[in-house]
């Protein structure tokens, strides 16, 4: 078995509604993206899945979450976007676009010492 791991970030801002504490204020984070894909069958080339290929399909997702306050998008609309479901979009948003291998993982980090990995 193989795992081929892409990463990217974005810097959102977000709103934590009904937490007690600081994240109830409007801040911002500099998210780390981390996709793993796995599976056991390499190409012709020996590849599992080419980087660039990954990296782009990873953008792709991310390109609508750069640069926002995460609140103001539908996704977010009756949900907070915190870094669990912040994970679970991005996984969600990108599992067919990783067909036919299988998207094991998306961790996102919100900083350096705290991250959530979603998988289903």
């Amino acid at each position: 078995m193989f795992e081929v791991t892409v990463r990217d970030s974005i810097a959102s801002a977000h709103q934590l509604h009904g937490y007690d504490g600081p994240c109830k204020d409007m801040h911002g984070h500099t998210w780390k993206v981390e996709v793993v894909i796995l599976g056991d069958t390499l190409d012709e080339v020996g590849l599992l899945a080419d980087f660039k290929v990954m990296k782009t399909r990873l953008k792709e997702v991310l390109a609508p979450l750069d640069h926002v306050v995460l609140n103001d998008l539908p996704a977010f609309k009756d949900l907070n976007p915190s870094t669990e479901n912040l994970a679970r979009h991005i996984y969600r948003s990108l599992v067919s676009r990783c067909a036919p291998l299988r998207l094991k993982q998306v961790q996102v980090w919100e900083s350096d010492t705290a991250s959530v990995i979603y998988y289903e």
